[in-house]
């Protein structure tokens, strides 16, 4: 018998139909994706070992919990994935503003109703959709918004004294009875208003006004919270931090590969069907360390994080800066160079926030000096590390990268513009010495010339970040030279000892 099309409580008795608490119902739910190895948060990177299961035993013992942890963690998301767990449709009485439950009315209207009409009581189905219910935390919300209030226009139409119960116009709380209801920034609300919370969890009802009611919800309860909120904005109130059943304690991604997986699923890369996008794994492994580097830095305040958002508006950009380029020269082809990291720039400098010694050094010095560490981080997991030490036995041989460098040392430079052609720009690089053989030589599974190119780009880049060659960038133009004879020359060298300081 197909559920949905039952239209009154008689056709629900007959069918044998049971209610469950939300609770409950989630528990049931969640025991049998469990049983079917179902995947229960998908698209949750990284949280399989450790927020996951946490979320899973708070579920199992229906708890109401609170998500902490700093920005870009994916709370929110996690919160909004919840109603996956609930039964796709549920029985309400027809026409009620607080889902309720056919078998246990709590509203006067549905009350009313099922004192009038008995058995034979319309119902309604309603989706798993319309059960959640989603509020952000300002300081201007009121206890009216989350439980409701008298509505005086309700009462004039209906010619209700104010006193009456039918009066009433509920907050978003009962209206979500039955339901999931998610606070966000849950620092953010005034305490007064969090005091309004504590019935709600401990005694699973709400009071409005004078009323003398009492009106028991049906609701799963889930907050989410930074904790660098407790100090600049907000506190929770310690009642309230006590009748939370349970605090999971949310983290960044702990793998480079789980960051480049979110990274992926969340950014705008693939622009149109008339451009292929090649990005090397490089770039993206570049991209997701500098937010690692970012994390870690002392230049960034650790305590306001460092979210995803930084690489994916990183990698955006790093695309768009190739986009504009093939649009310029009517390429088909959007590959990233790296001198195109310059561009991710912007998707560094508003997402963190510095310390005051970062603050002296300005945020795009900070953002450069975190794409340099990245570059130098992941250049030495494909190439040999220029500063480390060769074996006894092989020091008379002959620095893997000295016909590279004495190129340089002997007067070689190489100017790289923005918006250069790619046949220009892979001649260009092919000037340097030895440049084209070594990276042959420790990467051969280059499938173009394209890549072929990046490559060769990415070794010097790699050899200036360690100090073996110089590199000067003005605006969009890019010049790699020898190190030491660009320190005699007028105002370049003092920039890269002072690039070189600052690392």
């Amino acid at each position: 018998m197909d559920l949905v099309s039952i239209k009154t409580i008689a056709g629900l008795k007959e069918s044998g139909y049971n209610v469950l608490s939300v609770k409950d119902e989630i528990r049931s739910n969640l025991i049998s994706k469990i049983n079917d190895k179902e995947e229960i948060f998908r698209d949750i990177i990284g949280y399989n070992e450790t927020v996951i299961p946490a979320i899973q035993n708070a579920l199992l013992a229906r708890h109401d919990f609170i998500l902490l942890g700093l920005r870009g963690q994916a709370k929110t998301r996690i919160a909004r994935l919840l109603p996956e767990l609930l039964d796709e449709f549920i029985p309400i009485i027809k026409g009620s503003e607080i889902n309720d439950n056919p078998f246990n009315p709590i509203s006067k209207y549905a009350v009313d109703m099922v004192n009038e009409m008995g058995d034979e009581t319309e119902i309604e189905w309603i989706h798993r959709s319309q059960r959640y219910g989603e509020k952000l935390a300002t300081p201007d919300v009121n206890i009216a918004d989350l439980i409701g209030d008298i509505d005086p226009i309700k009462a004039a139409n209906q010619r209700l004294h104010y006193s009456h119960e039918g009066a009433i116009h509920f907050g978003i709380i009962p209206r979500t009875n039955r339901g999931i209801f998610v606070i966000n920034e849950l620092p953010d609300l005034q305490p007064r208003i969090q005091v309004g919370l504590l019935n709600i969890l401990q005694e699973k009802d709400i009071q409005i006004r004078g009323f003398n009611i009492r009106i028991p919800l049906d609701v799963l309860i889930v907050f989410t919270a930074n904790p660098e909120d407790y100090t600049n904005r907000g506190n929770i109130i310690t009642p309230l931090k006590d009748r939370i059943d349970s605090q999971i304690i949310t983290h960044y991604p702990r793998k480079l590969e789980d960051g480049i997986s979110i990274t992926e699923s969340e950014s705008w890369v693939n622009r149109n069907d008339k451009s292929k996008v090649i990005i090397p794994h490089y770039f993206k492994e570049i991209i997701e360390m500098s937010a690692f580097q970012a994390r870690q830095s002392e230049y960034v305040d650790q305590k306001s994080g460092v979210s995803a958002r930084l690489t994916i508006s990183s990698i955006e950009n790093l695309i768009s800066n190739a986009e504009r380029r093939a649009l310029i020269n009517r390429s088909n082809i959007v590959m990233p160079r790296i001198s195109d990291l310059n561009s991710i720039i912007p998707g560094i400098t508003g997402k963190i926030e510095l310390v005051f010694e970062g603050e002296q050094e300005g945020a795009v010095k900070v953002a450069k000096a975190i794409i340099s560490k990245s570059v130098r981080e992941v250049y030495k997991k494909y190439f040999p590390d220029p500063l480390k030490k060769r074996k006894q036995n092989e020091s008379r041989l002959r620095d893997e990268y000295s016909d590279i460098v004495e190129w340089f040392q002997d007067g070689g430079t190489i100017t790289l513009s923005d918006s250069m052609k790619f046949e220009d720009y892979y001649r260009e690089l092919c000037k340097v010495n030895g440049l084209k053989k070594f990276v042959s030589s420790y990467q051969n599974y280059y499938e173009s010339d394209l890549e072929l190119a990046s490559l060769m780009e990415f070794v010097l880049d790699g050899l200036h970040q360690n100090s073996k060659i110089a590199k000067d960038e003005l605006e969009s133009v890019t010049s790699y030279k020898d190190m030491v004879g660009s320190m005699f020359r007028s105002g370049s060298g003092f920039d890269d000892i002072e690039e070189e300081f600052f690392k």
